[in-house]
């Protein structure tokens, strides 16, 4: 067994509850004495809550999806201008990639508190769209310096939302087992989220105001998303963020859609990994277990659902080719990898 693990620096806090005395507590951590708090309008009120204990100086709320270079740089100025020294996000993974935009070039620690499944908290990947083309990076400086988990801050996100949110996570998980830089250790931490998600989702679709369920999400979208920060972006995440930039899809039902489609297209060639998925899911198969689970939860199944033209297919294959890592479990070509866009836009069964 040989291999390099490199564990992120983060604090992590579940506080049940308790997420405005949490999140004042790990601002006073960093010793900031005015934060740029950023949430997006459909989260004022609950901004409103956590910023209420934390020296706030900047209030910012113009978030969009995939952050348009345009808008981060807006915050960006909205940050220096304020002369914040420190960043608070609440919301969903555009939040939180917005936060990230502005700790890139500027270097302010991030506290971020999630109010959905995305685990970009977890990670220290940013991403950046401008025109079509949306780019992604790592660097060190994204990464917020601390989570706070509260299940009751997701007690309100719709149903839908919750399943394309969750199985954006487990898409990190299935990621992670193959990904360029996957290892044992990530192996293990997919898999434990794969059994979490795989739990939690359901618990919440049955009863959506219990916090049980979303416990058990949350704690399966964090090791999800550690798991994907270490192993690295794979096929999936690489198709998902070229249809994203090209077509404005929605990112959390983009992810949801192609999942079933990548797994059915490299387990073949990654037979343990498949096993892996199986024994998580309990279930004969990794594919009959996530069918099973989609088919559970009323999943998303079609990119031209979301407004993915059928032209799309033809002109994401170049894009998707050029950014799907060299050594992915089965080899992409232009027949395959059209044959796997077109059955997730029309929903089909993967081939």
């Amino acid at each position: 067994m040989r291999f390099i693990h490199e564990t992120l620096p983060q604090r992590v806090v579940f506080a049940p509850g308790a997420a405005p005395a949490a999140v004042a507590a790990e601002v006073a951590a960093l010793k900031a004495t005015k934060v740029m708090l950023i949430a997006a309008p459909a989260e004022a009120a609950l901004a409103d809550r956590i910023g209420a204990d934390l020296p706030v100086g900047v209030r910012h709320d113009e978030v969009v999806m995939h952050v348009p270079v345009d808008v981060a740089d807006r915050a960006r100025k909205a940050a220096t201008e304020g002369a914040v020294d420190a960043l608070v996000c609440v919301g969903g993974g555009s939040t939180t990639g917005l936060a990230k935009a502005v700790a890139l070039t500027t270097g302010l620690p991030i506290v971020a508190v999630p109010t959905t499944y995305a685990g970009s908290e977890a990670t220290n990947v940013w991403g950046l769209t401008e025109g079509e083309v949306k780019r992604t990076g790592v660097d060190a400086r994204v990464l917020p310096r601390s989570i706070v988990y509260d299940a009751s801050l997701l007690l309100s996100l719709p149903v839908e939302m919750s399943v394309a949110s969750g199985l954006n996570a487990l898409a990190h998980c299935v990621d992670s087992l193959w990904g360029p830089r996957a290892d044992p250790i990530d192996r293990a931490l997919a898999t434990e989220g794969i059994h979490a998600l795989a739990r939690g989702l359901p618990a919440v679709a049955a009863d959506p105001t219990g916090p049980a369920g979303r416990e058990q999400t949350l704690y399966g979208a964090y090791l999800a998303a550690v798991a994907f920060a270490s192993a690295g972006s794979g096929m999936h995440h690489k198709i998902c963020h070229v249809l994203g930039g090209m077509f404005n899809l929605p990112h959390a039902q983009t992810h949801a859609v192609v999942l079933p489609h990548v797994l059915a297209f490299n387990a073949p060639a990654v037979p343990e990994s498949e096993r892996r998925i199986a024994r998580a899911f309990g279930s004969a198969t990794a594919l009959a277990g996530l069918t099973a689970l989609r088919e559970t939860l009323h999943a998303p199944r079609a990119l031209r659902d979301y407004g993915m033209p059928e032209d799309g297919i033809a002109r994401a294959v170049a894009p998707v080719l050029a950014a799907v890592p060299v050594d992915n479990p089965t080899a992409v070509t232009e027949e395959n990898l059209t044959a796997l866009l077109r059955a997730a836009w029309e929903g089909s069964d993967p081939v």
